[in-house]
């Protein structure tokens, strides 16, 4: 059986993600056969595995810097928000179904076996299996049929290092509490805790190192600073959208609505990468800036509700009004989808209203369907004859006769869809601007060079330098009881 540690945090957004992706890389520059698992995700960024269907895209990026195939067994149950309480569940890849809240807590220990299975799995071969917990094992109202935190580790005897974030405040008093409401067997997972984000002086934290131990008795496993390699790895949670509100400064203004069920946002990564580009995440309450060159509405996981939402917020008029001053539209999945006349949902999938007109801009018509489309695929641009490749998840068939003026060639097929006057453009196909050629080309389209490099390879240089920070910062003896 390979070893395993599990990452888990003192609350959400304090870094496992990375952290986790770090060690893996680092594992896996060491020669190690590392894999990343996560037994429950709740995310509207999904990927879809080598081995087909869906997982977390954090787990994406973890098995690419583990060196490793990706599966949908490294995220076996992926909760994907529909609504304010309700969720779609994804297990082992494919629809299990959706449930509210209080219904899932139910549903929790029947997916346990489900759980343990897909462990086993990515286990086999490995010599090392890094986990990676959700939320934090503090909310102990969540702890019967846990799947996530303790129940996962304390079924799979997984031991567990805490993750703490100095960055939010209040670090010493989140690890100590974590400690003192734990039950004593899941305290006895704790092996220890890793201090994350921090700024300054490390020697100015001796005193809290020294407190935490006393209160807890666990040793920390090391300090990790604010890693600038971090920042240019594509985000799992929808909370940086706070922190990535608004761009620098750059010769080409992209807008990007921030819709309540936003998914794959981090199709915009590789437009924020450029040097000549400004990409605004345009919140609620705020005007779509009016000098913006091109907007982009992104992919979402409730189509008709985020429709409803954009126009309560005005922004139907602002991209008419863009659209009048001559200016670009670009809409990926969700977002081609509104940019249809209608859109309608007959069978009810995504909630109560079955059909709602859309934006007007391109002459098709969206009708769901309960066949869900889950693939990677290649394709290959018609506006600029350049090659793509990217991903399809998406429920809905659409029609109409721009659909006769393809945006891509996707798998063989037609894709998408284009304005006849070429400034209004829909697509399926998530990733396409991580193509480097296409995103050159639609740069230069704008006057501008469009000379960004190979965004893979800058991912991945982030990996290593990711990796190369933990083994700086961490404890030496403790990676070198991990990594053998």
């Amino acid at each position: 059986m390979a070893r395993a540690i599990m990452l888990q945090g003192t609350g959400s957004d304090v870094g496992k993600t990375v952290l986790v992706a770090g060690l893996c890389r680092l594992a896996a520059n060491r020669g190690l056969t590392v894999r990343p698992f996560k037994p429950q995700n709740m995310s509207n960024n999904a990927a879809v595995a080598d081995d087909g269907g869906e997982i977390g895209r954090a787990q994406w990026l973890q098995s690419l810097a583990a060196r490793a195939p990706s599966s949908v067994h490294m995220n076996p149950v992926l909760l994907k928000p529909q609504s304010e309480n309700g969720s779609q569940i994804i297990v082992q890849g494919k629809v299990f179904g959706q449930a509210k809240g209080r219904d899932y807590q139910r549903l929790k220990p029947q997916l346990l076996g489900a759980v343990l299975e897909s462990f086993e799995k990515v286990a086999a071969g490995a010599d090392l299996v890094i986990v990676e917990g959700a939320g934090s094992p503090a909310e102990i109202n969540l702890r019967a049929g846990d799947i996530a935190n303790m129940g996962f580790a304390t079924r799979a005897g997984v031991p567990v290092v805490l993750v703490g974030d100095i960055d939010r405040g209040g670090v010493i008093a989140s690890l100590v509490g974590t400690h003192t409401i734990l039950d004593s067997a899941d305290r006895a997972m704790i092996s220890g805790y890793i201090i994350n984000k921090f700024r300054g002086d490390v020697s100015l934290f001796d005193d809290g190192i020294r407190a935490i131990e006393g209160f807890t008795g666990w040793p920390c496993f090391g300090i990790v600073p604010w890693l600038r390699g971090a920042a240019q790895l594509p985000a799992e949670d929808s909370v940086v959208l706070e922190r990535l509100a608004r761009g620098g400064t750059g010769a080409l203004k992209i807008a990007v609505p921030v819709l309540p069920r936003i998914a794959n946002f981090d199709d915009l990564d590789p437009l924020r990468a450029e040097p000549d580009v400004e990409l605004v995440f345009v919140r609620s309450g705020e005007r779509l800036p009016e000098d913006a060159a091109l907007i982009i509405l992104p992919g979402s996981k409730s189509t008709i509700s985020d429709l409803d939402n954009f126009r309560a917020q005005g922004w139907d008029r602002d991209l008419q009004a863009h659209v009048r001053r001559g200016a670009r539209v670009i809409g990926i999945c969700g977002g081609y989808q509104m940019l249809g006349r209608m859109v309608r949902d007959p069978l009810g999938i995504e909630g109560g209203t079955l059909e709602t007109p859309g934006l007007g801009l391109l002459d098709v018509e969206t009708d769901m369907a309960p066949e869900k489309t889950v693939r990677n695929s290649a394709a290959r641009s018609t506006e600029y004859d350049a090659p793509l490749a990217g991903y399809q998840i998406h429920l809905g068939i659409t029609r109409g006769p721009d659909c006769d003026r393809p945006s891509a060639i996707v798998d063989g097929a037609p894709d998408g869809a284009l304005s006849a006057d070429g400034r209004i453009m829909g697509t399926y196909l998530h990733g396409l601007f991580a193509s480097d050629a296409y995103r050159a080309r639609l740069l230069q389209s704008f006057g501008l060079s469009g000379e960004g490099g190979n965004y893979r390879e800058s991912v991945d240089r982030a990996l290593d330098e990711v990796a190369n920070g933990l083994e700086k910062h961490l404890d030496p003896r403790w990676l070198a009881g991990l990594l053998g």
